[in-house]
C-alpha cells in the first residue's frame, strides 16, 4: 500500500506575486522559490479572500469566505467547532503541525493543529478590531508611514527573530519526525512574517541588490482627492501627511522589502534542505502562498487593506511529488480553495469528508490540466478597519468588480488594464454589466443583515477587550512547550539509548 502523501505548507506574509521572479519580476532574487516554481503549478489569478491577516487566514483554513465564519477583522475569532483543513487531516490520520505565524484570535490557539512549535508574533486577544460606530476615530494601533521613512538596514528586528525561530523549529521537527516511530503522514505548515513591514532587512540581504536597480512604482503618487473613497479613508488614517515621503524613501522601502523576500527564500531553503536530507522530499507535496499583498508605494498607497491587485492578489505554487516541469493556471482562484484542495490531495474520498458545504473548490482539476468545468471567478471582502461600510470584490474572467456600500464602485478589465487606471463603472457601454454585478452582490451578501452582524461583532469586541484589559490581565497567547527531559541525553535511560534514539542515518 502506498504511503500517504505529506504536505509542506509554506506561507509568507504581505507578499504580492508581482514581486517574485516566478511572476516576472526582474530584480528580486529567490533561487529556492524558483526551484519550487520550476516543478509546480503556478496560479496567476489567485486572490486573498480578505486583504488583511486574520480574516485572510480564516478563509484559508476553513475553505469559506471570512464573513461566513464571522471573521471580519484582526480582532475577530471564529468558533473552535468550525472545521479547518487541519481538523480534517488530523481526523483522518495526519499529524498536523505549525511553526511560525498563525494569528489566531481567542482561546482556541490550535484550530485542529496537534502541535505548534513556536510562539506567535501577533496578539491573540481581540485588541485589533474595527469600530464603525466611530468612523473618524484614528485607531491607536493602525499603520502609519513611519515604516516607510525609517526603512533600510537593521542588523536585527523582532520579525527576523520570529522567522529564524520558525525555520529552525521546522527543521528540527522534520528531523525529529524522521527519527520517530510515529510515521503518520504529516502536514507541516511553516508561516513566516516577512516581507511584512517594517521595511528593514539585515545588511547581508540589503547587499544582494544594487540600490539603483530597485524599481519604482508603476503608478505614481495620487493626491488624496484623486483617490476613491476607500483610498481617502486609508490616507486619512495611515498617512495624514505626518511624514514627507520622498522618492528615496520609496526606493529604500522597496529595497528593504526585496531584502526581506530574499530572507524568506533563504529560510525556506533551510526547511527544504532538511526535508531532502531526511529523505522525505519524494513523498511530500509543497504548497507556497501568502495571506495578502502590499501596495508598496503604488498610487502613493502602502500595505494591504484594499482591492487593488498588489494588495489582494497573492502567489500560489503547488508542487506534487515527482512533478517535473511547470504549468500555469490563468483561471481565478483564491485562498479558500486550498482547504478542499488539500483534502483531495491527501485523503481517500477527498472532499467527500466535508461535513458541511463550503465556498472553496478543489484546485485539483486545474492542476491536472482540465479547466473545462471551472467557474472562472472568485470573491474577496473588506469588512475591517480601514472601511466605512462593507466592500466586496468579484473577479470573473478578466473583469474585476468592486462594490463599496454607500460609495463609488469600480469595474476594471485587468487583462487590458493591469494597473487599474480606467474605471469602466460609469461607461454606458458597460451599464448592463454593472447592473448584473450589483444585483449579484446584493443577492450574495445580504448587505443589511451582514452589516448588522459586523456591527454586533465590533461592539462585542469593544466591550470584551475593555473587560479583559481591566484588573488582572490573562493573555490568550499561545505558549509553546518543549519537554526538556526528552531532549539530547537528558531524562531516564543512558546516553547510548539517547544516541540511538536521535541518530538519523540511512543505509546506502
Amino acid at each position: 500500500m502506498a504511503q500517504p502523501m505529506n504536505i509542506l505548507f509554506l506561507m509568507a506574509d504581505q507578499l504580492a506575486p508581482h514581486f517574485l521572479p516566478a511572476y516576472g519580476h526582474r530584480v528580486v532574487k529567490t533561487p529556492r522559490l524558483d526551484e519550487i516554481a520550476a516543478n509546480s503549478t503556478i496560479f496567476d489569478a489567485h486572490y486573498s479572500n480578505s486583504p488583511l491577516c486574520v480574516p485572510a487566514r480564516a478563509g484559508l483554513l476553513t475553505g469559506q469566505l471570512p464573513s461566513a465564519v464571522n471573521c471580519f477583522d484582526s480582532g475577530c475569532d471564529y468558533e473552535f467547532s468550525v472545521p479547518t483543513f487541519a481538523h480534517y487531516l488530523r481526523a483522518n490520520g495526519y499529524v498536523t503541525v505549525q511553526s511560525g505565524k498563525a494569528h489566531y484570535i481567542g482561546a482556541d490557539q490550535l484550530h485542529g493543529l496537534e502541535k505548534r512549535l513556536t510562539m506567535d508574533i501577533c496578539p491573540a486577544d481581540n485588541c485589533w478590531f474595527g469600530f464603525w460606530d466611530d468612523l473618524d476615530r484614528t485607531l491607536d494601533w493602525f499603520h502609519t508611514l513611519k515604516n516607510v521613512v525609517t526603512a533600510g538596514v537593521a542588523p536585527r528586528a523582532s520579525q527576523q527573530d520570529h522567522d529564524y525561530d520558525a525555520a529552525h523549529a521546522a527543521e528540527r521537527w522534520i528531523y525529529d519526525y524522521a527519527r520517530s516511530p510515529d510515521q503518520r503522514p504529516f502536514m507541516l505548515k511553516v508561516s513566516f512574517t516577512h516581507p511584512h513591514d517594517p521595511y528593514v532587512t539585515p545588511q547581508a540581504y540589503w547587499d544582494r541588490y544594487r540600490h539603483d536597480d530597485i524599481d519604482m512604482p508603476v503608478t505614481p503618487f495620487m493626491a488624496p482627492e484623486e483617490r476613491d473613497s476607500h483610498g481617502q479613508w486609508l490616507y486619512s488614517h495611515y498617512d495624514r501627511s505626518e511624514y514627507e515621503v520622498t522618492d528615496e524613501h520609496i526606493r529604500t522601502s522597496r529595497h528593504g522589502y526585496y531584502g526581506s523576500i530574499a530572507l524568506v527564500d533563504d529560510l525556506i531553503g533551510k526547511v527544504l534542505d532538511a526535508l531532502n536530507a531526511a529523505r522525505l522530499d519524494e513523498n511530500t507535496a509543497i504548497v507556497f502562498t501568502a495571506d495578502h499583498g502590499d501596495m508598496l508605494g503604488e498610487r502613493g498607497c502602502w500595505y494591504k487593506m484594499s482591492f487593488y491587485e498588489r494588495a489582494c492578489r497573492v502567489p500560489l505554487m503547488i508542487s506534487m511529488p515527482g512533478q517535473k516541469g511547470s504549468r500555469r493556471v490563468s483561471q481565478c482562484t483564491s485562498l479558500m480553495d486550498l482547504m478542499p484542495t488539500l483534502l483531495d490531495m491527501t485523503l481517500d474520498g477527498g472532499t467527500d469528508h466535508l461535513v458541511e458545504s463550503i465556498d472553496g473548490r478543489s484546485l485539483m482539476p486545474l492542476m491536472d490540466g482540465d479547466g473545462s468545468g471551472w467557474n472562472d471567478e472568485t470573491a474577496s471582502e473588506i469588512f475591517f478597519e480601514g472601511a466605512r461600510a462593507p466592500g466586496m470584490l468579484i473577479r470573473r474572467g478578466t473583469r474585476k468588480y468592486v462594490h463599496w456600500e454607500g460609495g463609488p464602485c469600480s469595474l476594471f478589465d485587468v487583462a487590458h488594464d493591469p494597473e487599474e487606471s480606467n474605471n469602466l463603472v460609469d461607461d454606458p457601454a458597460h451599464a448592463e454589466e454593472v447592473r448584473a454585478f450589483e444585483a449579484e452582490v446584493r443577492q450574495r451578501w445580504r448587505l443589511e443583515e451582514l452589516t448588522e452582524r459586523i456591527l454586533l461583532k465590533q461592539r462585542r469586541n469593544a466591550l470584551v477587550f475593555k473587560a479583559l484589559m481591566s484588573g488582572e490581565i490573562t493573555p490568550l497567547d499561545f505558549q509553546p512547550h518543549d519537554d526538556a527531559s526528552k531532549r539530547y541525553y537528558r531524562g531516564y535511560g543512558n546516553w547510548h539509548e539517547a544516541e540511538a534514539r536521535d541518530f538519523l542515518r540511512f543505509d546506502s
